[in-house]
């Protein structure tokens, strides 16, 4: 494909790097000339320093024979007349942008509810794995615009899914199946700790898989020889009625939380309190995610407490959430955090736009007593730091972002996007056309030169994971777990016979 990017920030540059990987055409946008540079330098791609809305720098950039534009700079409306610029020249254009204005997220929403959680949605729940219902309305775009990005929708989607199974990793659900991804880091002492895989059936009952084990740094595709130990993070597929067993079985042995702080009231925080509260019915819309919640914990059963800087918020917030209770403070003032025993809560969630306060909050918090702790850091290299440090859930934004454009990007039959560990490996989703060359093949057909694994399918009204005897179907809705620098032996593998 070929590609026009503009705006060259960690979302820009993150989308560059990994589309340059996968042998795409790249051309990358930036009206800040240091910005610029950084990424000339940086990237094997041309690099434009001008202004995106301006049509002779579309121009230049290949626009004409592009696929697709991606509009990715800090303004959304820069972002959105960019879009229909293009559009107005070239209809034919895919053109994704990412907005963060509330009024543009509920625009974009109705049409998007039954539809966003697919690889045309949140990347944190994927769900090309449950089709859109024959005779659903296709919205109509909004200034010609195809897809909306909205990242802090698809984060505060992520930290609910993690709070469905207390907090203690990251939770990746398949809407429409009963199976999820768990992440989760192995405790010393516990069952996991010193597992051959060769045993995991003896101790694991029921239908589950070890997909990724995360090690020093470093990501693996395991094997039955390969041995769990302590600290390893280790992504385990299984049903989500048995997730809080494996975890359990990991060394995480779990309490209700039923005393939540959220501090930061902005866009990602109330989104975050709307779902706890079941308050926000313009976001409550979103499937799964937001029922796995409320079955987790009865709704008369929380406590929730926002803890925001700004008096403007704090009234705003008062009003949206009679119910819980809003602390017009400052999170780094000890004497406020010992007053009002916010180291008794059970869970802390920081969700303000300073990374590093997130992480720094979250910790001080830990050590006066709360036990669990949520951050949302802007990056995945800070997502490494967090947890080694003690976080127990890390949502890095920018890296949810650059997956959900990915998603609603590739083609030859990929639905949906879902990076991994240190973003080396990655969750592909794949809806098998009727012409596919992989149409009545078995599984053992399918290598990859640089690993892979189909770990799940969706076939009709049943999911589960393929064994030695499956035959690939048109139609089958399929999950695997692949390294990067494969999507073009994917795409031969699944796409449309040429």
């Amino acid at each position: 494909m070929r590609i026009v990017i503009v705006g060259a920030g960690l979302v820009g540059t993150q989308l560059a790097r990994h589309l340059i990987q996968e042998k795409h055409d790249v051309s990358l946008i930036e009206s800040n000339e240091e910005r610029a540079r950084h990424a000339s330098n940086r990237l094997d791609c041309l690099v434009l320093h001008d202004e995106g809305n301006k049509l002779s720098a579309l121009k230049e950039a290949g626009i004409a024979k592009a696929d697709a534009l991606v509009c990715v700079t800090g303004s959304d409306e820069v972002n959105m007349i960019t879009c229909s610029l293009a559009a107005s020249r070239y209809p034919e254009l895919l053109k994704i942008a990412r907005v963060r204005n509330d009024d543009y997220v509920r625009l974009n929403q109705t049409g998007e509810e039954t539809h966003t959680h697919a690889a045309e949605g949140s990347v944190v729940q994927p769900s090309s794995l449950h089709s859109r219902p024959e005779g659903t309305r296709v919205p109509e775009r909004v200034l010609d615009i195809d897809h909306f990005v909205h990242p802090d929708v698809e984060s505060s989607q992520a930290v609910l899914s993690a709070l469905a199974h207390g907090a203690v990793g990251n939770i990746l659900a398949f809407t429409g199946t009963p199976y999820e991804l768990g992440s989760i880091d192995i405790a010393a002492g516990s069952s996991f700790d010193g597992l051959r895989l060769t045993d995991y059936r003896s101790l694991v009952e029921g239908e589950s898989l070890v997909t990724l084990v995360e090690r020093r740094g470093e990501s693996l595709l395991p094997k039955g020889s390969t041995t769990l130990v302590k600290d390893d993070r280790i992504h385990i597929l299984a049903r989500e009625a048995e997730m809080d067993h494996i975890f359990r079985l990991a060394g995480r042995t779990e309490k209700p939380l039923r005393r939540i702080g959220i501090v930061g009231g902005g866009r990602a925080g109330a989104l975050i309190a709307g779902g706890l509260l079941d308050r926000d019915p313009e976001f409550g819309k979103r499937g799964k995610l937001f029922s796995l919640f409320k079955s987790f914990i009865p709704k008369n059963g929380r406590r929730v407490v926002i803890i925001e800087q700004n008096y403007g918020v704090c009234k705003d917030l008062a009003a949206r959430f009679p119910e819980a209770l809003i602390l017009n403070e400052d999170i780094s003032d000890e004497s406020f955090i010992a007053e009002e025993r916010i180291g008794d809560l059970d869970l802390i969630i920081t969700a303000t736009a300073n990374q590093e306060l997130n992480i720094i909050v979250a910790i001080y918090l830990k050590s006066r007593g709360v036990r669990r702790a949520i951050v949302l850091v802007t990056s995945s290299g800070y997502e490494a730091i967090a947890r080694q440090l003690g976080v127990d859930v890390v949502i890095p934004m920018k890296t949810v972002v650059v997956d959900s454009i990915l998603s609603r990007l590739l083609g030859g039959g990929i639905r949906g996007v879902h990076r991994l560990g240190d973003g080396s490996i990655g969750i592909i989703e794949i809806e098998i056309g009727p012409d596919s060359p992989a149409v009545e093949k078995p599984i053992t057909a399918f290598r990859l030169s640089g690993g892979g694994l189909v770990m799940l399918v969706n076939r009709g009204i049943g999911s589960f994971i393929p064994l030695g005897d499956y035959m690939f179907k048109a139609g089958d809705k399929i999950a695997l777990i692949a390294k990067n620098g494969n999507e073009a032996e994917i795409e031969k593998f699944f796409g449309p016979s040429k």
